[in-house]
């Protein structure tokens, strides 16, 4: 029998995507000349804030971006408002730590027409310890910590529209209603994939109550439930798909491989490094939001559109 000649795959808008990868790189597409700066007086008791939550947000991005200290971070944006022709003050880094623990993070994204496909996966990133190479060459030295992100993305944008950061001793599913929230509610889901970490009762009652269609395979050991509800019938209505006609015919049917993009999703992530920089809870959860919104921009610049060649 003759082995099948491997996929081969074509990008349809190489031009606009070259042309987009490019403005990635440059200093002042981040920045918005018609922002607020200055943080508006809000007639509150006490000391009110000098700057903005978006000049913070953007300091912290640069921040992110490049991988830099907080001081160093302080000297490159002034430099770039003083690139960009404008005389705005800039905050000190004591500013930027203190404002970091309770910024809420902005995360831009684009609604595409017709029903949201949500794509559901998780990942850890470390916050304390050794690196790879010096425990691998020297034996790990003391306890390495991780934390997990849990992102659902937008099939047709490639935007990250829900994110939640956990300890790294929660579960995956237990989050998807969480997630799931994050969409508003006048914005309809169509279907939501995952993999089977979430085939329970909770993820398919949360994914039933949003009127979408739940692509998750079902456990190697899986049993049918009992059909008390809709999300007992819905799931096991794809087990007995499965059985009938196998996983790897379902997985190709309901098009489960797409779930793929958002595991790809978590190399960009962790593209802006293998660790968070921040140590408590709340300052980490800012610069995690602070990753998806740069993640969100770079897809708003341009994607590829890439094609199967038969």
């Amino acid at each position: 029998m003759t082995k099948p000649l491997p996929a081969r795959y074509r990008t349809t808008n190489w031009s606009a995507y070259n042309a987009a990868l490019r403005k990635r790189g440059s200093l002042l597409i981040w920045l918005d000349r018609e922002m607020t700066w200055l943080a508006p007086h809000g007639g509150r008791p006490g000391r009110p804030p000098v700057f903005s939550e978006g000049a913070i947000q953007f300091c912290l991005s640069i921040k992110v971006l490049f991988k830099l200290p907080l001081r160093q971070t302080v000297g490159m944006v002034a430099s770039l408002l003083r690139m960009a022709g404008l005389d705005w003050p800039v905050p000190d880094y004591s500013t930027l730590c203190r404002r970091q623990k309770s910024l809420s993070v902005q995360i831009p994204y684009r609604r595409a027409g017709g029903p949201l496909n949500l794509l559901v996966d998780s990942t850890g990133i470390k916050f304390l310890g050794d690196g790879e190479w010096q425990a691998r060459k020297h034996g790990p030295q003391g306890r390495r910590q991780w934390r997990k992100v849990h992102l659902a993305m937008d099939t047709t944008t490639s935007d990250i529209r829900a994110v939640e950061f956990t300890p790294s001793r929660d579960g995956d599913s237990p989050v998807l209603p969480d997630l799931l929230d994050q969409i508003p509610d006048d914005e309809p889901i169509g279907t939501v994939t995952a993999d089977g970490a979430y085939d329970t009762r909770r993820c398919h009652t949360a994914i039933i109550e949003r009127q979408a269609t739940a692509i998750i395979p079902i456990r190697k050991n899986g049993r049918p439930w009992k059909e008390d509800g809709p999300a007992a019938l819905a799931r096991n209505d794809i087990l007995r798909t499965t059985r009938h006609f196998g996983r790897a015919f379902w997985k190709r049917w309901t098009g489960y491989h797409l779930r793929s993009r958002v595991e790809a999703k978590m190399r960009c992530l962790k593209a802006f490094g293998e660790r968070i920089a921040a140590r408590d809870p709340d300052r980490q959860t800012a610069e995690v939001h602070i990753r998806i919104a740069l993640m969100n921009r770079f897809s708003a610049l341009g994607t590829a559109e890439i094609v199967r060649v038969t």
